[in-house]
């Protein structure tokens, strides 16, 4: 009954690295859009 306490500390940390990578690709992304979004405002003089 104890097989499943690895495999569940396992998942654990690789649900971390997940959340983790998710936010690596995800923070530049918003960054890019709300530049993006900025700048089109200036451009059509808002």
């Amino acid at each position: 009954m104890n097989a499943s306490t690895p495999a569940e500390g396992r998942s654990g940390g690789r649900t971390a690295l997940l959340v983790l990578a998710w936010v690596w690709v995800l923070a530049p992304f918003v960054y890019g859009v709300v530049e993006l979004i900025t700048k089109v405002v200036d451009l059509f003089g808002g």
